[in-house]
């Protein structure tokens, strides 16, 4: 296994917005990033709807959601029956935690951790940094948690975690299974992969920012996750997904979930699904609240394009893995694109002993 990931440790970005400052600190400004968007985004396509009731017994839906991860990689997901009760007092407590003033703020990152209040994929003193902080930890299985954190979260939000992932576990299990039967891959494929996986959480904070223009809440990336599940905390929307090269706002339905599929899958299915770039911006009068489950293989599995999808005719696109070694390379990198996906292809030669 490959070194432990970690992070260097940065400003809280919520208390650098409340200073009565008139431009960005030099650091946050992104000219990596094109702000562009179409001139008019009223007849813009929108994220694929998918409803989970249908797809459990009609195959047109199952279609439908092929189609969505196959030419979108995202999709918004109704009826999904998990309890809205639940999901709004997981809302208020995530909330009432980023609003806790700083001298009641626990659980920081630590310099050799990831999990915590902070920022991930900071390699460098001089990179540029998102307008943005987080609250990361891993929650499944319960042995990998880590003791200094999740037990000692107030009770009410504890409560609400513990529940809510299991309710991400099965949620995504179902749908991991539904996506196998639509590509026809051998079930034993995918159990071998997903039972018992990784599963880990990200809060997200956006402040207002004085220069929104300039700033990005988080540069355009894609997951290395199998899937992610987002549930907007508050109304602020600002997600954006890159689509046939434009950027196109996601609008999230009300009582929806914003799925898509990460670079794990994209391994998996052999390239058929596909993993998309996207980006969070920000803007100066509101913040922008939310949570990604992420769920991944289980880490002490190897990954690699399912076998029942290779056939002479679709030789493998990707190259074998262990899931550990590739999540521990991926959170100790600069999050930038899709190149933690690319350095998995088959044409990239020469990398045949970093990867195995």
């Amino acid at each position: 296994m490959e070194a432990k990931p970690k992070s260097l440790l940065v400003p809280c970005v919520r208390e650098l917005a409340k200073k009565p400052q008139l431009k960005v600190p030099r650091q946050y400004v992104r000219t990596d990033e094109d702000f562009t968007l179409p001139t008019s985004t009223q007849y813009l396509p929108q994220v694929p709807v998918i409803d989970f009731k249908k797809l459990v017994y009609k195959d047109m839906e199952l279609q439908q959601l092929h189609h969505a991860c196959k030419d979108w990689g995202f999709f918004q997901l109704i009826n999904h029956g998990v309890s809205s009760e639940l999901v709004e007092k997981l809302k208020l407590e995530i909330e009432e935690l980023f609003n806790l003033p700083m001298e009641e703020k626990k659980f920081w990152q630590k310099a050799d951790e990831i999990e915590g209040f902070g920022q991930a994929f900071v390699v460098s003193e001089e990179q540029k940094l998102n307008w943005g902080d987080l609250f990361f930890m891993i929650t499944l299985p319960t042995h990998l948690r880590n003791p200094n954190l999740f037990p000692k979260l107030p009770l009410p939000l504890r409560d609400a975690l513990e529940a809510y992932s299991l309710e991400m576990r099965n949620l995504s299990v179902k749908i991991l299974e539904l996506l196998e039967k639509a590509l026809g891959m051998d079930p034993n494929d995918m159990k071998a992969l997903v039972e018992e996986g990784y599963q880990s959480m990200r809060m997200n904070y956006y402040p207002p920012c004085p220069e929104p223009e300039l700033a990005i809440g988080l540069n355009a990336h894609s997951d290395a996750s199998a899937l992610t599940i987002l549930l907007q905390i508050n109304e602020m929307e600002r997600l954006q997904i890159r689509k046939d090269g434009a950027w196109i706002p996601v609008k999230p339905l009300p009582n929806a979930f914003v799925i898509n599929i990460g670079d794990s899958f994209e391994i998996v299915s052999n390239g058929i699904y596909r993993s998309i770039e996207h980006r969070v911006t920000v803007n100066s009068v509101k913040e922008r609240v939310s949570i990604a489950t992420f769920y991944d293989p289980k880490l002490d599995v190897e990954m690699g394009p399912a076998p029942s999808l290779i056939t002479a005719q679709n030789p493998p696109l990707f190259r074998r893995i262990c899931v550990a070694d590739y999540f521990n390379r991926f959170l100790s990198r600069e999050l930038r694109g899709k190149t933690n996906l690319d350095v998995m292809r088959v044409q990239n030669h020469g990398i045949g002993s970093e990867i195995r």
